[in-house]
């Protein structure tokens, strides 16, 4: 018989069951210590250490914060659509779900802290009314702003690299690269640096119609020159459409196929019709405008119409009425156009308010005068 006693034995078999074993610890905190019962002293330490360690905020659902600040501020108005959208929540450490945008956006979220950040992959359209709110039902929060327009001189910037403008335009930084939606849909709200350089040859009277940045009759034309070529209502406004229309143009690199026309009729004896296009002279005839009772109009206007071949019907100063046939017209205002008229002589005041021309000449004009093309009249 082997000595010991039935106590010793029993003493050894439950250190003999604990040694090389280990035995879990689940602290009240959640955290879990693995212990090795023949490390008593490592293991004890490491309990401690365990203990000390900061834990982490569990995950809260973000419908039970509180929204402490937003950006864009709630309720603004002229919005830059492609800017980050910024919201501080109380103690959000880690959300379980991200707030809800309306109308949906594609976009990243991102998290620092008790701030999250949306960036959106493309911008929110221009006038749009953009809601964050906490997600599911019944929001407990919500904060919204209203986009603004797009910017003019990103519209400006766009016409002249498409041929629409008497300038060319050219980037001083890194310019967006066809196939970039993004940055396209970006730079309309925020234009990138460049610079504007007129096309030589243009009369000096061209330039002062122009206003960088800003809404101008050199605008208005062109922005019909370019609806006429696809198929749009002529208007001459920046509509979403037009612009819609635009950003594709720019990222088809679809240009402008007429060119830039610019006439100028003078009534200064003998009576001129002046064109220039792609910034050098290519017309000038002798021309009739309106007598005394029916002046043609001064000023600068853009052809809105066109016609190869019309029967032009009115009231003459007398009372009586008239139906003329008339070839190669271009509206510029009103009832007012360039066209040809058989008369004796030309050089001075005969029509009722048109521009007329003899028939060779107006046949060599009326191919310039396309849709949007500036027409001034001066006295």
């Amino acid at each position: 018989m082997t000595g010991g006693s039935a106590g010793s034995k029993r003493s050894k078999g439950r250190l003999g069951w604990l040694t090389g074993l280990a035995a879990i610890l689940v602290l009240a905190c959640g955290t879990v210590v693995v212990l090795h019962a023949h490390h008593g002293q490592e293991a004890s330490a490491a309990v401690r250490s365990a203990a000390r360690q900061p834990q982490a905020r569990p995950a809260v659902p973000l419908a039970t914060l509180r929204l402490v600040s937003v950006a864009p501020a709630a309720g603004a108005d002229d919005v830059d659509g492609a800017q980050p959208v910024r919201l501080t929540l109380s103690g959000v450490a880690a959300a379980t779900s991200r707030p809800r945008i309306s109308p949906p956006a594609a976009g990243a979220w991102s998290q620092d802290g008790d701030s999250l950040t949306f960036i959106p992959s493309a911008a929110f359209p221009p006038g749009t009314r953009v809601t964050i709110s906490a997600p599911g039902g019944r929001a407990s929060w919500s904060t919204s702003f209203r986009t603004g327009s797009y910017s003019t001189l990103r519209l400006q910037q766009l016409l002249a690299q498409l041929g629409y403008l008497p300038l060319s335009w050219s980037s001083l930084g890194q310019a967006v690269m066809p196939g970039n939606v993004a940055a396209q849909l970006s730079a309309a709200y925020q234009p990138p640096a460049g610079r504007f350089t007129w096309v030589s040859g243009y009369p000096p009277s061209l330039a002062s119609f122009w206003q960088q940045g800003q809404g101008n009759l050199i605008d208005t034309g062109a922005i019909m020159a370019f609806e006429s070529q696809h198929g749009m209502t002529l208007d001459g406004l920046a509509s979403p459409a037009l612009w819609t229309a635009l950003l594709l143009a720019a990222e088809t690199q679809q240009g402008n196929p007429d060119g830039y026309t610019y006439a100028i009729a003078s009534k200064v004896l003998p009576e001129t019709l002046t064109i220039w296009h792609g910034g050098r002279q290519v017309f000038r005839s002798l021309a009739n405008t309106g007598i005394p009772v029916a002046p043609t109009d001064d000023g600068t206007f853009p052809v809105y119409l066109r016609y190869r071949y019309q029967v032009m019907q009115g009231t003459n100063p007398d009372g009586s009425h008239y139906a003329d046939p008339v070839q190669f017209v271009s509206y510029f205002q009103a009832g007012e156009a360039v066209h040809y008229f058989p008369r004796y002589s030309y050089g001075f005041p005969q029509s009722l308010g048109c521009v007329e021309l003899p028939l060779a000449a107006a046949a060599q004009a009326w191919p310039y005068l396309t849709y949007g093309s500036l027409v001034t009249v001066t006295p």
